[in-house]
């Protein structure tokens, strides 16, 4: 694994994410296509309380914790517990931007980490260096999920003009 290259793509997704969330109204931020889905404020809630406590805490964790319990996450139960959709979308943005510095902060402060490294959960084994190759997975993931969002805003703010001439736009 190349730590500089994966590095990298962590600081091209931060500008990608950074970029898909510029122009967005508070109140566009907070709509939903169903009932099911996230909104983009949902979504920037998620990618700040992944930063602080999954992907940067736990690979901390794997490479010099591992006398700590591993922490559970819940990733779906957050986004209603931590009532997402009602917080405010620029505090929300700086948050994780800052969260994102901090973790470009103590990545860089690595000193040759041990990227084999496992730690068993009671769920599976993973490695230091797959779980850096997922966090940066996370971001585009979810950069994929922005750009769905930022679509059905595209829709909604030029009607009555249909946009079926700009190309067929598949989701699934």
């Amino acid at each position: 694994m190349e730590f500089s290259m994966l590095y990298q793509e962590l600081q091209n997704s931060t500008e990608m994410i950074r970029a898909l969330l510029a122009g967005v109204a508070p109140e566009e931020a907070r709509l939903k296509p169903s009932a099911e889905s996230w909104s983009i404020l949902e979504v920037v809630c998620h990618l700040y309380d992944e930063e602080r406590e999954d992907f940067r805490e736990h690979l901390d964790f794997i490479l010099h914790r591992q006398n700590e319990a591993w922490h559970m996450i819940d990733t779906q139960g957050w986004v209603t517990q931590r009532s997402y959709n009602e917080q405010n979308f620029a505090e929300m943005q700086e948050k994780f931007f800052g969260e994102r510095e901090q973790s470009f902060a103590w990545l860089n402060g690595l000193r040759n980490p041990d990227w084999e490294k496992t730690f068993t959960t009671k769920h599976r084994t993973i490695s230091a260096g797959e779980m850096f190759a997922c966090w940066v997975a996370h971001d585009n993931l979810h950069i994929r999920q922005l750009v769905e969002l930022r679509r059905l805003r595209l829709e909604n703010i030029t009607k009555p003009y249909k946009l079926e001439y700009a190309g067929d736009w598949l989701t699934e």
